[in-house]
């Protein structure tokens, strides 16, 4: 295909936590939240004045610094967070609102706070308690937490409008993004595809890590450009697969899945666009705030939430993902050491296998997968194995008819 006239635009904005569209945000006035989870609504922090952006360490190195402080048995992403902040990466952050979500994250976020890397005097960090439910008790807490812990710290020390009429401006701003970054991976369902996931991962991530009001131009034109953009042969990748698991924060994982054959229609993974890029649909019977944490309760695929019914909601999620993206397999996947998609990539694994049908490849990988060999051989082999399975189910179909 021909190359799209903004992806390199694009990919090189991801080489810096302190892009050059973060530089244009503050230089246009607007206050830098550092953010660390979905479990705290974007809209909240991308209120006029403000924009966020979700911590990342691109082009990592080494971690031993990070590793000092937290250890070596901890999350990778949060070790090479952490390695980043004492670099200085993070020092044109006005604050760090974190969620208690992950506690590898919270002590990630503790050393930023407690060492002072962050060198602003204004500089400070929240914790907002988030529930691990859905109910309308959880949902009553949960809208306290982003009242007392999100809104009135950004008020009190910025100044910040937290009316409900800022935060539907900053709801309609982030769904005119969505609105886009949807259009944009739809065109994944095609036989087809006119866009790679790995390009998709691009233009997703820049919608995390950037202002949106300075992005929302260049996806028009990614959007417009697509509609005549002549695909590749449908046989150029062997498979299709659906990318499920944690942070994935670096597109490059999906380019070597991708080089190895298997094509990523669908991206249910943190950073993700399956949920968090579908529109927020305000209602004019009910505050905003109540509304949005509404929205991201629903929307929240979080193996931290433990109760039986969204552990199979999950599952049946992906399942329809599947479906809809014509999937021939799936791909979990956990950066090293984080606990929650431990758990769930170990049953995914079994169940996704046995009780939906679909080929899994699980794997525990690192944080930087730019020169892993070993994650290369076994997603070539994921790839050989669904291509036979694909033959054995292509003749089985035949002999019965």
């Amino acid at each position: 295909m021909k190359d799209l006239k903004h992806l390199y635009y694009f990919e090189k904005l991801l080489q810096d936590s302190y892009n050059d569209l973060c530089r244009k945000g503050q230089e246009d006035g607007n206050i830098a939240i550092g953010h660390v989870c979905f479990q705290i609504p974007e809209p909240l922090l991308n209120l006029p004045g403000c924009f966020s952006t979700r911590l990342r360490a691109p082009r990592t190195g080494s971690i031993e610094m990070g590793t000092y402080y937290m250890s070596s048995t901890l999350c990778e992403a949060c070790r090479a967070y952490l390695e980043r902040a004492i670099e200085g990466g993070y020092n044109f952050l006005d604050c760090i609102l974190a969620p208690d979500a992950c506690a590898q994250m919270n002590r990630c976020v503790e050393n930023i706070e407690h060492q002072h890397l962050i060198n602003k005097d204004t500089f400070f960090v929240t914790y907002a308690d988030v529930p691990m439910k859905s109910d309308e008790t959880a949902l009553k807490h949960y809208v306290k937490q982003m009242r007392i812990r999100v809104l009135e710290p950004l008020q009190q020390h910025f100044g910040i409008d937290i009316s409900d009429t800022a935060l539907r401006k900053a709801v309609e701003e982030q769904n005119e993004i969505s609105r886009l970054i949807s259009a944009i991976g739809d065109y994944r369902k095609e036989a087809s595809p006119r866009i790679t996931g790995y390009e998709f991962a691009v233009f997703c991530l820049a919608s995390y890590v950037c202002p949106k009001y300075l992005i929302k131009e260049k996806l028009e034109e990614t959007l417009e450009e697509l509609k005549t953009r002549e695909p590749d042969p449908a046989d150029k990748y062997r498979i299709r697969a659906v990318m499920v698991g944690s942070e994935i924060d670096d597109p490059e994982f999906i380019q070597l899945a991708e080089e190895c054959g298997a094509l990523i229609v669908a991206d249910r993974f943190c950073f993700g666009s399956l949920p968090g890029r579908q529109e927020i649909n305000l209602r004019d019977d009910e505050d905003a705030l109540t509304t949005i944490c509404r929205t991201y309760l629903e929307w929240g695929k979080c193996p931290r939430f433990f109760n039986q019914d969204k552990v199979i909601e999950r599952r049946e999620y992906v399942d329809q993902l599947a479906k809809e993206y014509k999937a021939d397999g799936l791909i979990y996947e956990q950066i090293k050491f984080c606990d929650y998609w431990g758990y769930e990539r170990a049953a995914a694994f079994h169940i996704m296998d046995e009780e939906y049908g679909y080929p899994v490849l699980s794997v525990d990988r690192p944080y930087a997968v730019r020169s892993s060999g070993q994650l290369r051989t076994r997603i070539q082999a994921f790839v050989e194995r669904v291509e036979i399975k694909k033959i054995n189910d292509k003749n089985k179909e035949g002999r019965i008819s």
